[in-house]
């Protein structure tokens, strides 16, 4: 069994594990992802998680575990990094449009070189500070890189009225709850079980009223 093989085998696990249905040939094409990401990783510093098997729990089946909550027709990936989760949703589902944003352009060249490499047409990268996108999107996703107060205090005039906030946390957000600013109601808090993946894991689940 050849390396990728060995990760093929844990990712199918995983999915089945999450429950969730992929498009053929999505479990290659986030394969391809993972390849990618390890290559560039030693010039542009995208991931501290080097591992090959741990990159698969930690950021394919970590994005992959949300996608159960994910609505709408347009989704903003903010302060996407790498792509996480915004490149596995959109390889997820094709027929969702996919914006991802972050401010580092390292990250964002890596973004579109992606894009381009695994013919994702669904996709797009912005480089941008959050609180200077425009538009407004049905569903948006943020892994943990702010509070809940200030992702929204930057990036809520994003989302569409009735629209989901998905909020990626590790461990339960308890005091963050207070600062979610007027105009959004915490609907629900998910805790996730990742395959291979210790410690908590929640998913704030936010409305615009």
């Amino acid at each position: 069994m050849t390396a990728r093989d060995d990760l093929k085998s844990l990712l199918e696990r995983g999915i089945a594990s999450l429950d969730v249905t992929l498009p053929e040939g999505a479990v290659e094409r986030l394969l391809d992802y993972r390849e990618l990401l390890e290559r560039w990783n030693s010039a542009y510093n995208l991931t501290a998680i080097r591992e090959d098997r741990a990159q698969v729990n930690l950021h394919l089946l970590d994005s992959l575990a949300i996608l159960p909550y994910v609505h709408g027709r347009s989704l903003a990936d903010l302060g996407t990094g790498p792509g996480l989760p915004g490149i596995p949703l959109a390889i997820a589902e094709p027929a969702r449009e996919v914006l991802m944003v972050d401010s580092n352009g390292k990250k964002v060249r890596f973004l579109r070189e992606a894009i381009r490499s695994l013919k994702l047409g669904n996709a797009k990268a912005l480089q941008s500070r959050v609180e200077e996108v425009e538009g407004t999107f049905e569903c948006i996703t943020a892994r943990a890189f702010a509070s809940l107060a200030d992702m929204l205090g930057w990036g809520g005039h994003l989302l569409a009225p009735g629209g989901t906030w998905l909020a990626m946390k590790g461990k339960h957000p308890e005091v963050e709850l207070a600062g979610v600013p007027a105009g959004f109601s915490v609907e629900a808090i998910h805790t996730l079980t990742v395959p291979g993946v210790e410690g908590e894991r929640h998913l704030v689940v936010i409305r615009r009223d």
